[in-house]
């Protein structure tokens, strides 16, 4: 991990020191310091009541991709490392592929694949951990098989799982020749993996006009499938008029029906578009339109559509205010915005650009909330001539990737479908090289409250900063912020503590909400880590 150690070396320097805000409204305590193994890192924290799992991964020459070696470590409420076992990965004396591990109802799962290359099949198995001893039974139970004849991948199998955790959806696609409608495998199991039923389907579209991107299982055992029609092969979205619509596919009774729901908005650009299943069945979709063109977004959108009834209700659109939209404009490029607005030049009117859709969190009260954050990534050639300077004559190219993940959107829903509140956090992070390794944030929702935790630089909590301009997160005045959106959308956001005074760098991919008020932070300084308790006081 040489490429990190140096990332942490640089994020530890000219870091200014911050005592925790009185005001701030969490309290965190950090457990022991740990020391892992060589070439290896934690891809995940699994929550368990007053205890955590975490996924431990060994890697071959430092690198994040390669190696088979897992781990599975246990930590009790006051992070304190209570066990470390590795899980074996075998099947028949062959190496099995570590897929995942899940906790569902209660009991933890390991998922692993084999690729019988004589057979030409993958299969996916699915094991018990035992909690206690955290080692994987020696029953194998197949919970998923693909023929990989004709196609160059060994095929990749997708698990989702229903609201209330009574139903197991396992995912994956089938061979099939080019240019004809894809072909897909769905397998619905209880939560202790007895089979529910099975059924191979073919899509109504062929595979190049039409991408999955998204599917789920509701509690009855009915599948869901979000996808994009595209009006040409080339399956790009591009400025202008879209080339694109959503559609949502349903398999219900088994699999035995089959029904389509296109998404229309007749006079707006759907952009971006996520669903959930209901308690009550329905489907609760949310997303982002335009007036501008593809990459960009004016407002949002809300719609409840009913399986059974097949009706849609409960649809709004709200277009963003012109101050949330130009909120951390400069003067002059808000100035530009008002003109363009005012002569009703949309090409120049203020928009949102490269937004993704994160997550879409449904509340008891049949509620939704829509959260999104911008991220992009750029690539920057760069052109060496033979004497190692920059230049263009018998010049080499070197290429850089800048990961941009940056502001987060909030958008508070009702349960009429009225858009009840639009909040952003302002966040500039921009990293190189590293996938955004240290980057975007972890949230927790606290009764009526949303937290969001993640790095960011320390200027942007000096008093004298100009009120528009937002500072990068970039490896340097590296503190973690707090921020804190209430229950009528108004946004705080507090420096919660230093990381040189905490002697780690924080990784808010990795942290995870823990209890009703508690989130398991999660830090690292070359083969050092620690594990922290936030506790929200609100």
């Amino acid at each position: 991990m040489k490429v990190y150690a140096a990332i942490i070396s640089l994020f530890l320097l000219s870091l200014p020191s911050f005592a925790q805000y009185e005001e701030a409204p969490a309290k965190i305590s950090w457990g022991q310091e740990q020391v892992e193994p060589n070439n290896s890192f934690i891809s995940k924290v699994i929550p368990a009541g007053e205890n955590f799992y975490a996924i431990r991964r060994k890697t071959k020459s430092g690198m994040l991709t390669g190696g088979k070696k897992v781990f599975i470590e246990k930590f009790d409420k006051n992070m304190k490392l209570v066990k470390s076992q590795d899980i074996e990965l075998k099947f028949k004396g062959k190496d099995l592929d570590f897929e995942d591990m899940v906790i569902i109802n209660n009991n933890l799962f390991l998922l692993s694949s084999f690729h019988n290359k004589a057979k030409k099949k993958n299969y996916l198995f699915a094991q018990m951990i035992n909690m206690r001893t955290l080692t994987a039974s020696k029953t194998l139970k197949k919970i998923g098989e693909i023929e990989t004849r004709g196609i160059n991948r060994e095929g990749i199998f997708g698990i989702n799982i229903s609201r209330d955790s009574s139903k197991i959806l396992i995912y994956n696609e089938l061979p099939y020749k080019k240019g004809k409608p894809e072909r897909f495998s769905l397998k619905i199991y209880t939560n202790g993996f007895e089979e529910v039923w099975n059924k191979n389907i073919n899509l109504p579209y062929n595979d190049d006009r039409f991408s999955v991107e998204e599917y789920r299982v509701d509690n009855n055992g009915n599948v869901y499938l979000l996808g994009v029609i595209y009006q040409d092969r080339n399956r790009k979205r591009r400025q202008g008029r879209p080339t694109y619509q959503y559609t949502i596919l349903a398999y219900t009774a088994a699999g035995s029906d089959k029904e389509e729901y296109k998404i229309n908005f007749t006079d707006k650009f759907i952009t971006d578009l996520t669903f959930r299943v209901g308690d009550d069945g329905d489907l609760i979709c949310s997303g982002f339109y335009s007036d501008k063109g593809t990459y960009s977004i004016k407002g949002t959108y809300f719609f409840r559509l009913n399986p059974n009834t097949k009706e849609i209700y409960n649809r709004n659109l709200k277009e963003f205010e012109f101050e949330f939209l130009t909120e951390f404009m400069s003067n002059r490029k808000k100035s530009k915005a008002k003109k363009a607005e005012r002569n009703g030049n949309t090409k120049r009117q203020a928009e949102l650009y490269s937004y993704s859709l994160d997550d879409l969190v449904l509340r008891s009260d049949g509620g939704a909330l829509l959260i999104a954050e911008q991220y992009f990534v750029e690539r920057r050639d760069n052109r060496y001539n033979s004497y190692g300077n920059l230049g263009y004559t018998n010049a080499v190219n070197d290429v850089d990737y800048y990961y941009n993940y940056n502001d987060i959107i909030v958008v508070n829903i009702q349960p009429d479908g009225e858009i009840e509140w639009t909040a952003r956090i302002p966040k500039r992070q921009e990293t190189i090289n590293d996938g955004g390794y240290y980057s975007s944030y972890a949230m927790s929702i606290v009764r009526d409250k949303i937290y969001f935790v993640f790095n960011d630089n320390g200027k942007n909590f000096q008093s004298k900063r100009r009120p528009d301009k937002v500072y990068f997160f970039n490896g340097k005045n590296s503190i973690i912020a707090l921020a804190e959106i209430s229950r009528d959308g108004s946004v705080n956001t507090y420096p919660l503590f230093s990381n040189r005074d905490a002697s780690t760098i924080t990784r808010p991919k990795i942290c995870k909400q823990t209890g009703r008020n508690k989130m398991v932070i999660y830090g690292e300084r070359g083969r050092r880590y620690r594990f922290a308790d936030l506790e929200f006081q609100n």
